[in-house]
């Protein structure tokens, strides 16, 4: 299987994240420090809730509905990059922040942020789950030969939605994490975003026919993926090759 719609989930949750935030609860981008950590608390909740939404979605096309997964996550994709637009009326939604989330906790000794130490947590705890729990020896099974895991035993519809409805939620946290990054819920964060995805578990060793890739591999391929953009606009080259330095990674990956 595979999922397109990651970008498009990254989209709408932080555009969803930004309007409750902004629109019903009544918080503006005045607010901030530690006045906007309960907002940002329910924020969070909803981005991963909306996102958790768009991967049940995902789960109910391909597994009740039989819509092969490529077409089932590409029509999700452009839907919830529309409602994105939509909900946003096309601009970035600004809300509560507190920057100090996202920035250094002390130079002199701690140079990473509140949020990427829960990146961290998130991608270590989802790895050892992957890789040490029954529901990670399952995920492998169905992905190296979907027959012979249901012959066994397992149930793969069931299975497989829970596998979409983890994506969209984690995408969906991803989406509050660039909300934090930029202060506002914007329509456009998550153009292509779904490219990076694909490029960061092949880089990393996944397999595009399932049942081979490890977490380490994928985190190491994201590292590999974002240095060498990072690297090439500090080396002088312009933005604009970015996208294309990502297509040469994968198809040398």
């Amino acid at each position: 299987g595979i999922d397109l719609s990651v970008g498009g989930i990254l989209a709408i949750s932080g555009v969803t994240s930004a309007w409750i935030m902004s629109v019903v609860l009544g918080f503006d981008i005045t607010t901030s420090g530690p006045d906007a950590y309960p907002p940002l608390i329910i924020g969070a909740l909803a981005a991963v809730g909306t996102g958790l939404v768009v991967g049940l979605t995902n789960a109910f096309l391909i597994t009740k509905l039989k819509i092969v997964p490529f077409v089932a996550t590409l029509s999700t994709m452009g839907a919830t990059l529309g409602f994105a637009i939509i909900i946003s009326n096309g601009m970035p939604i600004g809300g509560p922040n507190d920057f100090s989330l996202i920035s250094p906790i002390n130079p002199d000794w701690m140079p990473l942020s509140w949020a990427v130490i829960g990146v961290i947590f998130v991608v270590t705890v989802v790895g050892l789950f992957l890789h040490k729990s029954r529901f990670g020896l399952h995920t492998y099974a169905i992905g190296s030969n979907q027959f012979a895991a249901r012959a066994a035993g397992i149930n793969v519809e069931r299975h497989l939605t829970k596998v979409y409805a983890l994506a969209g939620a984690l995408a969906g946290l991803a989406g509050f994490y660039v909300y934090l990054r930029l202060g506002a819920g914007s329509p456009s964060s998550g153009t292509m975003r779904e490219l990076d995805a694909i490029a960061a578990v092949v880089i990393g060793g996944a397999s595009l026919m399932g049942g081979v890739g490890r977490m380490i591999g994928t985190v190491l391929g994201a590292l590999i993926l974002f240095t060498v953009q990072s690297g090439l606009i500090m080396a002088g080259v312009a933005p604009d090759w970015k996208k294309v330095v990502v297509a040469v990674l994968i198809a040398a990956a």
